[in-house]
């Protein structure tokens, strides 16, 4: 019997929401990384662009979990990588130890690399259409993010 969330290459349930977990862990590790290392930001605009940019993280990280809830899956609780969570240390580390912005922003376009990367592996997957498309709109948002970040940082040498 097949569920609503099975694709048809029977991708299974259990599949589908590990990917959305990984997936998830990646947003954790966004959300807390703009805040942090926003939170060291000389530059006005670019703390405030981090700090939206962490709570559109956090609202990503819900529209999963929200849909993970519909599927019948009880309480998501990640709490990131434990790369994720070294990354942040080394960003705190570089800003207490007198990192620029720009030592920031590379920080932070190193954290968006592997925003990336995780958005990537999880739509090269089978997924069902609604999945598909809610994270290739979050997907394209990530990446319009690295890019200005990326901007940010060369323009901040």
């Amino acid at each position: 019997m097949s569920t609503e969330l099975e694709t048809k290459d029977n991708v299974t349930n259990k599949e589908i929401e590990e990917t959305l977990r990984d997936v998830i862990q990646s947003l954790i590790d966004g959300q807390e990384g703009f805040q942090k290392i926003g939170e060291h930001l000389k530059d006005t605009t670019l703390k405030s662009y981090f700090m939206a940019e962490s709570l559109k993280r956090a609202s990503f990280r819900g529209e999963i979990e929200n849909h993970l809830h519909k599927q019948g899956v009880p309480d998501v609780k990640e709490s990131g990588t434990v790369s994720g969570a070294v990354h942040r240390t080394w960003g705190d580390l570089k800003a207490h130890l007198g990192g620029g912005d720009h030592t920031l922003l590379e920080t932070a376009e190193q954290g968006e690399d592997a925003a990336k990367k995780a958005y990537k592996e999880a739509l090269e997957k089978e997924l069902p259409l609604p999945v598909h498309q809610l994270l290739s709109a979050q997907y394209a948002h990530i990446q319009t993010s690295h890019d200005f970040v990326k901007a940010a940082r060369d323009s901040s040498k």
